[in-house]
């Protein structure tokens, strides 16, 4: 039987290392660019960090949790790793593409798995207005930001955010207000995945706002737009006990 070409990718923790090691020794070890799986060794954030830098591969990636936070990876175990990715369940991702401009006049890109989030900069609150396809929903927003998040991220900083958890295969995202001052009232919306969302900063000197996709931080933004991926897509595989859609849906469920 031959087995898939599996490259090992490890987070900077001492665990991860000694679990490459161990990991690399058993299975083998391959170039990303020559294997068949991505195994991603570490938390949440390696993850994403792993998404960033290898998803034009197009190559399916296994987690493992060997970190703080590991609700993209399954439980780390160095037994049958061949067997548990043949009968791994796979689950597709479809990150949100940003494009910011910014006081100096530069455009800036990005992709974002988790969320898109958009934070005031000094003590001065945030204002924006809030256009969706092209229509003004809300004309002024003010208060620390606002993010949009996709249903994989919407369990992460949006549900601090008092966000709601959304399904998996829901084809919605989440626009959630961060500690908004007003509208007051205004707790946020679910949107169908294919609205286009532009935030314009009202006024980007007095009161400077940072974009931040996942984890990349653009400073002094002046407007942001934000739409669901038409064309790219990412490929997780799950332990079917430790199904991505299930944890998902349970999470409303914990108290």
């Amino acid at each position: 039987m031959t087995h898939p070409r599996l490259a090992f990718l490890a987070s900077p923790a001492p665990s991860a290392q000694q679990a490459l090691e161990t990991l690399s020794a058993r299975y083998g070890q391959h170039p990303p660019e020559q294997a068949d799986i991505l195994v991603a060794l570490g938390g949440d954030g390696f993850m994403l960090q792993t998404l960033h830098r290898h998803a034009q591969l197009g190559k399916p990636v296994f987690g493992m949790k060997l970190g703080t936070v590991g609700f993209l990876m399954n439980h780390q175990r160095e037994a049958d790793l061949h067997e548990r990715i043949a009968g791994a369940e796979p689950t597709k991702l479809r990150p949100l593409e940003m494009t910011a401009q910014t006081e100096s006049g530069i455009e800036v890109q990005s992709l974002a798995y988790n969320e898109v989030s958009l934070l005031r900069q000094t003590r001065q609150a945030a204002q924006l207005r809030i256009d969706l396809n092209g229509q003004t929903r809300v004309d002024e927003m003010t208060g620390d930001g606002v993010l949009v998040a996709t249903p994989a991220g919407s369990t992460a900083y949006n549900y601090s955010a008092h966000g709601p958890i959304l399904p998996l295969a829901s084809n919605t995202i989440a626009l959630t207000p961060i500690a908004p001052y007003r509208p007051r009232r205004w707790r946020g919306a679910i949107l169908k995945a294919d609205t286009e969302v532009r935030f314009t900063v009202l006024d980007p000197y007095k009161r400077p706002v940072s974009a931040t996709a996942d984890s990349h931080e653009f400073r002094g933004v002046t407007e942001v737009t934000i739409r669901e991926s038409r064309d790219r897509t990412v490929t997780l595989l799950f332990d079917p006990e430790h199904n991505l859609e299930e944890r998902i849906f349970s999470e409303q469920f914990v108290f």
